[in-house]
């Protein structure tokens, strides 16, 4: 590698896969070099220099990642190692830094290494430059309206096949599915996959927030949904949940369950941010369980297959809208890191209108959460309102016209009065 006249720069990738992080590491190592840096890849986020180990890392040039920018996966790993939560492996980051030459850093991850990126900068003093790209197929962190995480367009693509796909199974075997997506604190990746998939109900979290979230409403929304289908016919359907339902149910109830139920469901565990894993619980067996003893006690039975959807996705090759989104956000990320403006701030990367907008790490990180803000799906707005109108399921409108309320009582031999004790409770 040639001899580098304005220094070294670094890229740290954390927290879970998305599509398009190749992307960002190539487009930062491509103008980071043309504008003569040195560029230091760090493997597996910062779980190597939080413990001293400084040799994980390997110089990159432009061949070695110009191949890239188009698949999926992550160049140099990734990690969900915190350095923040320990003043020593604080220390051990910055002295690892320092020793590699490292003036200027670009971390690419969600909101906790946004908050490890912002605490670099911060403990650096002025000497490590900071950039954070934010990614998240989750599509939940405080970016501007309208401006979505690099890789959700990518996940929500190849997951609208999937459950299209499923869907066509369903009808062909006569069967529901219950697909889970991930999306820990914001229903954006299942509504979309939902709603661009045209499936039969989707739940998400927000939809709840004010209600006293058990597993039996949950259930009961998805049977409602079953019953309408009957009532019109069809015996088959898919349901989309999104898996921050469980932290709806709250770890107490979950936790009930699983005693209740040794092993069957999974175990609580969390991670080393505090977060429940959700992904060691088996949610998509829970409901489906669940919901077959509550349609034994109706009179009905359906066939109904669990799947889980995220792991599939995470790894995807980004789709055309992330390979010149994340293109974008390194070249953003470069300009900004050799700017006036870096003396000043470390900056979470944003783009608005085809415009880099850099914004400081005070505004979008919470010093008491020390997380950013979490991006929710409006519930009010017109988008989720043409989701709901497009859904089957349950609606107050089924409760207030007698002739529809016969109809779904006589699906499961229920009196209309006893059927409007029965499930109105979930529309209220």
């Amino acid at each position: 590698m040639a001899t580098s006249t304005r220094g070294k720069l670094g890229i740290v990738v954390g927290g879970g896969p998305a599509p398009g992080i190749n992307g960002v590491i190539s487009s930062v190592t491509i103008e980071a070099i043309n504008r003569n840096l040195e560029v230091i890849g760090i493997r597996d986020g910062f779980k190597h220099l939080a413990v001293g180990d400084y040799t994980q890392v390997r110089p990159l040039t432009i061949p070695d990642v110009a191949p890239y920018y188009q698949r999926g996966g992550s160049l140099l790993g990734t990690s969900r190692t915190n350095p923040a939560k320990d003043p020593a492996h604080m220390a051990a980051v910055i002295e690892g830094l320092n020793q590699l030459g490292i003036k200027y850093l670009v971390t690419i991850g969600g909101d906790d290494t946004a908050y490890s990126g912002s605490q670099v900068y911060a403990h650096a003093k002025g000497a490590i430059k900071v950039a954070h790209v934010p990614k998240t197929i989750d599509n939940d962190l405080p970016l501007p309206p309208g401006i979505p995480t690099f890789g959700f367009e990518t996940a929500r693509h190849y997951g609208v096949q999937m459950a299209r796909n499923l869907h066509e199974d369903a009808k062909t075997t006569s069967r529901w599915y219950i697909v889970v997506s991930m999306g820990r604190a914001a229903g954006h990746l299942a509504l979309g996959i939902g709603k661009a998939s045209a499936a039969t109900v989707t739940l998400i979290a927000e939809e709840l927030k004010h209600k006293d979230v058990t597993l039996e409403l949950i259930c009961d929304i998805i049977i409602g949904s079953m019953i309408k289908r009957k009532a019109q016919g069809k015996g088959y359907g898919v349901a989309v949940l999104a898996e921050g339902l469980m932290e709806q149910i709250g770890e107490e109830k979950l936790r009930t369950i699983l005693e209740k139920n040794p092993g069957k469901f999974g175990n609580i565990e969390v991670d080393a941010f505090g977060h429940l894993r959700l992904g060691e619980i088996e949610f998509g067996r829970m409901i489906r369980t669940m919901i077959a003893a509550r349609l034994k006690d109706l009179g009905l039975k359906f066939d109904m297959i669990d799947k889980d959807l995220g792991y599939e996705l995470r790894c995807a090759d980004p789709i055309p809208f992330d390979a010149e989104y994340t293109r974008n956000l390194g070249y953003g990320a470069v300009k900004f890191l050799l700017s006036p403006e870096a003396e000043h701030n470390g900056v979470v990367i944003t783009f608005v209108g085809g415009s880099m907008v850099p914004r400081p790490f005070p505004e979008m990180i919470d010093p008491v959460t020390k997380k950013m803000r979490t991006r929710l799906v409006d519930i009010s707005g017109e988008n989720y309102e043409v989701a709901r109108r497009y859904m089957i399921r349950l609606e107050q409108s089924d409760f207030d016209d007698p002739a529809r309320l016969e109809r779904l009582a006589a699906v499961v031999k229920m009196e209309p009065t006893q059927f409007r004790q029965r499930f109105e409770y979930i529309v209220r």
